[in-house]
């Protein structure tokens, strides 16, 4: 079976995140005030081969883990969908 993973990396919501923080003052330079609390992340996406729904779900979990994002810094959600061919 075959599933596409959309993923999404983001920073942990208790550390700062200086991406965010610059893309928030300039948005309010240029008069958008109404906005706040930006941050910046990554959006991955990825097609896996497994067995079963659980066994992809395992298999991002560990990707996600291990290489797409760090554990001390980042935080990471995926929605997985099984490719019809």
């Amino acid at each position: 079976m075959k599933f596409h993973a959309e993923i999404n990396v983001m920073p942990l919501k208790a550390l700062l995140d200086p991406q965010g923080k610059a893309v928030n003052a300039t948005l309010h330079g240029i008069g958008y005030n109404e906005v706040s609390n930006v941050r910046i992340g990554k959006h991955v996406n990825l097609e896996i081969e497994a067995t079963s729904k659980e066994a992809a779900i395992e298999k991002v979990t560990d990707i996600c883990s291990k290489v797409l994002s760090n554990p001390v810094m980042e935080g990471f959600e995926f929605h997985l969908t099984e490719v019809k061919d």
